[in-house]
């Protein structure tokens, strides 16, 4: 498994999380994939996926805040 390089965008705290309870967050990895922390909504989701969608036994779908996604958007690399 690849090493964390860095956190894409502000740290939860930053975002309102006063606990542990809601961190949602993301980072790249070393090999250039990304990692994310977020809610298990895959037993609600995975009925709802697009036919053209897959998720293999040992993939979740994780659900992040909105905001947690566009204060991440400036750190997210175009290419």
């Amino acid at each position: 498994m690849s090493q964390i390089i860095r956190r894409l965008g502000v740290p939860p705290r930053e975002r309102g999380s006063t606990s542990s309870a809601t961190c949602p967050d993301i980072f790249e990895l070393a090999d250039g994939s990304f990692a994310v922390i977020g809610t298990d909504a895959t037993d609600s989701l995975d009925a709802q996926l697009p036919a053209d969608a897959a998720r293999a036994d040992y993939e979740r779908i994780v659900v992040i805040t909105r905001e947690t996604l566009i204060k991440a958007k400036g750190d997210i690399p175009d290419a």
